[in-house]
């Protein structure tokens, strides 16, 4: 589930909360790392679980209007098609899901239900689900391109649903967008012919796992020399001027430079660009990028930096 960049920005937030923080333990900020990857599939596996529970409350309401003692013609003959919806109902019957969410005691839509009933109200008063119920034809592809609208029109913006998980958890907030666009690629992936759902792991491989923890160890234990190469680089800033997360990202990737052999000097300038550019100032993607561009060509020519194999993302 987790891409490099994901991993990058999780230990730039460690980091982060380290300098904040009273600088007198790294291995608890380390068990923070482990503990904030580990919430962040939480808040993944939550977007399986409200769809299951969206599904069970609109089989509920239908049950209910069909036994009102006035029921409408509609209410006692409902349209189905969103419980029949075949991702939909692929996802509540995967049992990988579900033992994921019991292992985990993932009990939030059980507990906190008003939240499934209010995007199902959402979801019911919509043009997209009145357009769907009333299409003619049926098919997988048709049934997976509504879940989709469903999840990025509906359940994504939702304001409740943002400030329901800033209440439950606070890492969750910088998680939020990052879970969201792999949640949405990862329903856009799904085809007719996979029958079963295949829950991604937190980690791609183990070698994605140990690169978040060297990644945040090395960069720590080097952070001495690591702010002596940026002062150098950066003479005319005074360093309290240099914003906190810029000062990190620079550090990230020196970090990268000298002590990761195996990733491509361009890979890595291009990656804490991006990361600036998402969590930092409008300016910090240009600063960070001059001083990286500067170091690594020096370091280029004198040795300081070299990289063998292929770049891994």
């Amino acid at each position: 589930m987790l891409t490099r960049r994901h991993i990058r920005a999780k230990v730039m937030q460690s980091l982060y909360a380290f300098h904040q923080g009273s600088k007198d333990s790294m291995q608890a900020e380390e068990k923070f790392l482990k503990k904030s990857t580990e919430e962040m599939y939480n808040l993944f596996l939550l977007d399986f679980e409200l769809l299951v529970s969206i599904r069970d409350y609109a089989d509920d309401y239908f049950k209910i209007a069909k036994k009102k003692f006035l029921a409408t013609e509609e209410e006692k003959n409902p349209n189905k098609k969103f419980i029949n919806n075949q991702l939909l109902k692929r996802i509540s019957d995967s049992s990988a899901i579900s033992n994921l969410v019991e292992d985990r005691k993932l009990i939030h839509w059980k507990r906190d239900d008003e939240y499934p009933k209010l995007i199902w109200d959402k979801i019911l008063e919509s043009d997209l689900y009145a357009d769907y119920i009333l299409a003619e034809t049926s098919s997988f592809k048709e049934d997976k391109e509504f879940i989709v609208d469903v999840f990025k029109l509906i359940i994504a913006p939702n304001e409740d649903l943002y400030d329901y998980y800033e209440d439950q958890n606070l890492t969750w907030i910088d998680d939020f967008p990052i879970v969201n666009t792999t949640f949405l690629k990862f329903l856009q992936k799904q085809k007719e012919s996979d029958e079963v759902i295949t829950v991604p792991r937190l980690y791609k491989n183990v070698e994605d796992e140990n690169f978040a923890k060297e990644l945040f160890t090395k960069t720590l234990l080097a952070n001495d020399q690591l702010t002596e190469i940026t002062k150098n680089k950066t003479p005319n800033w005074d360093q309290d001027r240099i914003a906190d997360i810029d000062s990190i990202l620079i550090k990230m990737a020196l970090c990268e430079f000298l002590k990761f052999p195996s990733i491509p000097v361009r890979v890595t300038i291009n990656e804490y660009l991006e990361l600036a550019k998402e969590y930092s100032t409008p300016k910090s993607s240009t600063f960070i990028n001059g001083v990286l561009d500067t170091v690594s060509k020096e370091y280029q020519t004198n040795g300081k930096i070299n990289k063998i194999g292929r770049g891994l993302m």
